[in-house]
């Protein structure tokens, strides 16, 4: 009997380990499925991030083509910002025996731990049926011992919360609040048990009145209360904030965080965290998807406040946040900065989650890549490169040192090229790629010592 018991807990914990993905990315840090309304956590020492999960709209369905259509959630998390582990499905919409499961609209959620509990709160269309009995946006719980899972829903949705977006604050004094949007910004205090409202919902006074809101992510800060939500100024969505001195407000306008997509992606929605004495933004892009903005995926960039408790403007980045290890693959089409006439495009425009290629057209062309580390002097560099007419390249480091020359053969196919360094570094160093030659040159990605 003891043997089978064995043998059973050893086959559950390989299945669990197979549930887990481990990627390692710049922006957007998801790269195998469409991932939006990134929810941050700091738990035990690591970051773990709960998005929405975009996908296509199923044939047959009756639903619209042209919308956001989710059905589950995942949860990844990381240590470092720049390997993130997917730990798999936690939700879905046939978990919970409110949910319309016909609906598709698990949108942006959000989890906190209390009491060694870990909450997790979803919105979705409620069935006429079902428990509530009524129709229309709700929000429930589901509850779990650790962060990856497993959930359990409860019942029933929150009696008295009716819209989507939720986010729960734990005050310094132990009082929890629940945030949602619905036309307005909503906020009510949270009983101990995390299930129920202990309060009247309350709309949050002085905000923009002209304008979609939504979204609502409220965090603390020396003792002041920042409330930021994605709002239509003009079109489409910037991120703007607020400030109060207490978690149910009255909060005063202040700024904005980020403004509108300059591609026109219509909606952007985010989070804000503290780790390891430095704050991060969390938000979504349409990167995967151009030509549809409802297929959304997750990016992360640095945030810092003015002395006066003002938050500095978010500029986004391709290169995101983290330091990337030489010996994997430098993804240098997520730079930090590049020459006018080198471009990015997809290297296969059929499946965009194969990623980006860098495309030097002219000798001079060249992309920066910052905060590469060298745990060890390199002593060969890979290129997964392309040149009709072959061409050269050249890696240079921060203190102008050439590392390595790549002498590109001509080839019409993407090809490994493999030399030996010409320096060596160790370290964290930014990187130069240059293009030295007259024809042009597509590069996949560069890595040291493979």
């Amino acid at each position: 009997m003891k043997n089978k018991i064995n043998l059973i807990f050893a086959f559950i914990c390989v299945v669990s380990m197979c549930s887990m993905k481990s990627t390692s990315a710049q922006n957007p840090f998801i790269r195998d499925q469409f991932t939006a309304d990134p929810s941050a956590r700091v738990f035990n020492g690591k970051v773990y991030v709960f998005p929405s999960h975009d996908i296509q709209a199923p044939e047959g369905n009756g639903l619209r083509k042209d919308w956001f259509c989710m059905e589950d959630y995942h949860v990844f998390s990381s240590e470092n910002l720049t390997d993130w582990t997917d730990h798999g499905m936690i939700v879905s919409q046939y978990d919970a025996d409110w949910v319309d499961a016909t609906s598709y609209s698990m949108w942006a959620p959000d989890c906190v731990e209390r009491n060694g509990k870990y909450y997790f709160y979803f919105p979705s269309n409620t069935k006429a049926d079902g428990p509530s009995g009524e129709r229309g946006f709700g929000i429930g719980v589901a509850v779990a011992d650790k962060p990856e899972g497993p959930y359990v829903p409860q019942e029933k949705n929150i009696e008295g919360v009716h819209g989507i977006d939720p986010n729960v604050l734990i005050d310094k004094d132990g009082q929890a609040y629940l945030y949602w949007s619905q036309g307005n910004i909503f906020v009510a205090k949270l009983k101990d048990n995390m299930l129920e409202l202990d309060s009247e919902p309350m709309i949050i006074p002085n905000l923009p009145e002209e304008g979609l809101k939504e979204g609502p992510w409220v965090f603390e800060r020396n003792d002041k209360y920042y409330l930021t939500f994605p709002h239509v100024e003009n079109k489409t969505e910037r991120l703007e904030y607020a400030i109060g001195d207490h978690p149910m407000g009255p909060f005063e306008m202040t700024g904005v965080i980020m403004d509108e997509s300059p591609v026109g992606c219509w909606t952007n929605h985010h989070s804000v965290i503290e780790y390891k004495d430095q704050w991060y933004l969390f938000y979504h892009h349409n990167d995967y998807s151009p030509q549809f903005d409802k297929n959304r995926s997750v990016r992360i960039d640095s945030l810092f406040f003015n002395a006066d408790g003002t938050i500095q403007k978010v500029a986004p980045t391709l290169r995101g946040v983290g330091v990337t290890p030489s010996n994997s693959n430098i993804e240098i089409d997520r730079y930090s900065a590049k020459s006018e006439n080198a471009s990015i495009e997809f290297l296969n425009p059929e499946n965009t989650f194969d990623g980006w290629k860098t495309i030097f057209e002219k000798k001079g062309d060249w992309i920066s890549y910052n905060s590469v580390d060298f745990k060890k002097k390199p002593k060969t560099i890979q290129v997964r490169v392309k040149a009709d007419n072959g061409g050269v390249i050249q890696v240079v480091s921060d203190n102008e040192n050439v590392i390595a020359k790549i002498e590109v053969p001509a080839n019409n196919g993407w090809k490994t090229i493999e030399t030996k360094t010409l320096k060596s570094v160790k370290g964290v160093h930014n990187l130069k790629v240059e293009h030295i030659s007259n024809d042009p040159v597509e590069i996949d990605w560069i890595q040291f010592d493979r």
